[in-house]
């Protein structure tokens, strides 16, 4: 299955120049734990780095740092671990594997911003595909126990 098909499209962004505590707003609104920092220009969203909550809580309010003085260029993880939307699910999870990251942005073919996947969405999927192999031993246990009458 390719990254495109089970990214979420919809991911939340902000600028480099954007304040800490207006991006704590943005994840706020978003529901969300996380932002794509990105560069626009033309219309393409190209990413620079992402923040994090933790990113926040460790580099920022631990620290003392001033919420609205802190810009999420200085506290950004860099550089940026991504894949792009043609790649398979077993590339994403080496990839965050080899990286020790929990999110990977998508990009396309140009390299702007697609969507993003992460942990929690790779959960998932190995949930789903665990509930249809294991539909298909309890079919074949029935069918067999049904044959053997």
């Amino acid at each position: 299955m390719k990254l495109k098909e089970l990214c979420v499209l919809d991911v939340a962004c902000c600028h480099k120049e954007t304040t800490v505590a207006e991006a704590a707003r943005l994840m706020r609104q978003h529901h969300t734990g996380d932002l794509i920092v990105i560069d626009e220009s033309d219309g393409v969203r190209e990413p620079l780095g992402i923040l994090t909550d933790r990113d926040i809580v460790m580099e920022v309010i631990a620290k003392g740092r001033d919420l609205d003085r802190t810009q999420v260029s200085q506290v950004m993880a860099v550089p940026l671990v991504v894949a792009s939307g043609s790649e398979n699910v077993a590339t994403a999870i080496d990839r965050m594997r080899t990286h020790g990251v929990r999110r990977l942005p998508i990009v396309d073919d140009d390299g702007a911003v697609l969507g993003i996947i992460t942990l929690d969405d790779l959960y998932r999927v190995l949930a789903e595909h665990t509930a249809a192999l294991t539909a298909i031993v309890a079919k074949e246990q029935t069918r067999e126990s049904r044959g053997r009458r």
